[in-house]
């Protein structure tokens, strides 16, 4: 049980599968696209801030962040997303997805650790490892210290 650690499922893409660890999430919320302030000169994954408890949270796009197409293809202004709010040493960013899954336990010792010639440079870098899952698909287990600490935000923080 000790190598059991709790994790948020949800879906990259069309068809991938990430977890984060539950450790760093603060809350799981809806947002709406109306309601994220644009901020100029930033990477177009940054989506803007959001007004959280009355705090400024950064969002960001994590899709696009990681090479994937951005999430708001095709998406209307007015829709409704969720957002993952991670804190990592008092700092929070909140990053929007398409789809959250579950909370799931895995085996930690059982996460494979990445090859870099297998994933591409952007997901390498906030990519802890993997898992295989039952039906023999690979989860993506991203880095959620990785993913606050990039060097994208600091200059915004």
């Amino acid at each position: 049980m000790e190598n059991q650690e709790k994790f948020l499922s949800f879906t990259l893409g069309s068809s991938d599968q990430a977890v984060i660890s539950l450790q760093y999430i603060t809350e799981v919320l809806q947002v709406s696209l109306g309601d994220i302030c644009g901020v100029p000169q930033m990477p177009s994954c940054v989506l803007g801030i959001y007004n959280w408890r009355g705090e400024m949270l950064w969002l960001v796009d994590l899709e696009e962040m990681l090479g994937y197409p951005s999430l708001l293809q095709g998406i209307n202004f007015l829709s409704k997303m969720m957002a993952i709010i991670l804190e990592v040493d008092g700092k929070n960013l909140g990053f929007l997805v398409r789809n959250m899954m579950d909370i799931e336990w895995l085996e930690t010792q059982q996460m494979k650790l990445p090859s870099t010639d297998f994933f591409s440079p952007k997901i390498s870098a906030f990519l802890q490892g993997y898992f295989i899952n039952a039906m023999e698909e690979m989860v993506l287990s991203l880095d959620a210290v990785a993913i606050i600490k990039s060097p994208m935000w600091l200059s915004q923080n």
